[in-house]
């Protein structure tokens, strides 16, 4: 059932996530009846496996001799797995009309508590101009007038602060890395090594030397000394 347990997740992550990324809304009209039609869909099509299975008919056949009573009960597994592709289909439409046509999204059209909505969308390439302080699990419903922000941080150079481990209280200013490809990199071979490997097992061998090189210097210790702050007359 994995039509129930990830592509359904996987349409509602999308339409969800949709209007941060693009900064459009998608049509609510055309979204329930994409709804519609993935859950009539999805139980016509895989119902009538129950019953063809205590049939008789094994999994993952194509084709099978005459007679054998199968025959109404794949007819409307069929029409059901074509109804879920149309649904499909008009996912992708209502995505891609709404690229152009979709209604502004603002930075927080679902009313969302999570820290990434609190920034624009889509979001610029620095998230935020100033670092956000949360006081608990849904900061964006706790501070409803205006998010509190980190001071005392260089406007002039990259820094972070860090807290002590037990009291999260600041402690010291670190200096903060400079932007990497290794992440990125890391990334796209993790990804091409799961791929390969669902046509070859080598795939496990072979990749994980571009993700164990790419792991290495992405995570390799380098010191920070942070440059002295500007003497202000």
């Amino acid at each position: 059932m994995l039509i129930g347990g990830a592509v359904f997740p996987l349409l509602g992550a999308l339409t969800y996530w949709y209007p941060k990324i693009t900064g459009r809304m998608m049509s609510e009209g055309l979204g329930k009846i994409t709804f519609l039609l993935v859950f009539v869909g999805f139980h016509t099509t895989f119902f009538p496996m129950h019953i063809t299975g205590m049939a008789g008919m094994p999994r993952r056949v194509y084709t099978y001799a005459p007679g054998l009573g199968w025959d109404t009960l794949n007819l409307i597994s069929t029409v059901g797995a074509f109804t879920i592709a149309l649904a499909v289909l008009l996912f992708l439409v209502n995505a891609a009309r709404s690229l152009k046509r979709g209604r502004r999204a603002g930075d927080n059209p679902w009313d969302a508590a999570s820290l990434e909505w609190a920034t624009g969308s889509p979001p610029p390439p620095y998230n935020f101009p100033h670092v956000p302080v949360v006081s608990s699990r849904t900061p964006l419903w706790t501070e409803r007038e205006r998010l509190p922000v980190l001071t005392g941080l260089r406007v002039d150079d990259r820094e972070t602060l860090l807290t002590t481990v037990v009291e999260a209280m600041p402690d010291v200013r670190e200096p903060s890395p400079e932007p990497s490809v290794w992440p990125l990199l890391s990334a796209l071979a993790v990804t091409i090594l799961f791929v390969a490997s669902i046509f070859t097992p080598w795939a496990i061998v072979w990749g994980s030397i571009p993700v164990t090189i790419a792991l290495i210097l992405w995570f390799w210790p380098r010191k920070l000394e942070p440059r002295p702050e500007p003497v202000i007359e």
